[in-house]
């Protein structure tokens, strides 16, 4: 592993220490990023913001009754197709 830091000289480091220092160097600079993208998040005007999320929601609502369509109509046709034969899958007749 290569040193990122230079405080401490390699040699009076072992690697696990090594590693742990540079575990804790890729977290700082992860941090920064966040706070970058925290920081760009709160910069949007909120109007904005509720604009993409009413956005969101209608498509969510969208697939959601998409979904609730494609379920409704397999299990119709489940139902038609056992209804011309008398009798479930399994062999028994339906009961009403």
């Amino acid at each position: 592993m290569e040193q990122n830091s230079g405080f401490v000289p390699a040699p009076e480091l072992t690697p696990l220490e090594q590693e742990v220092l540079d575990e804790y160097e890729r977290l700082a600079r992860n941090m920064k990023q966040l706070a970058l993208a925290f920081d760009h998040l709160a910069s949007d005007p909120a109007t904005r913001i509720l604009d993409d999320l009413r956005d969101l929601e209608r498509k969510t609502t969208l697939a959601f009754t998409l979904l609730k369509a494609s379920v409704y109509s397999i299990v119709l046709q489940q139902e038609i197709d056992w209804g011309a034969g008398g009798e479930t899958p399994s062999g028994q007749e339906r009961r009403h």
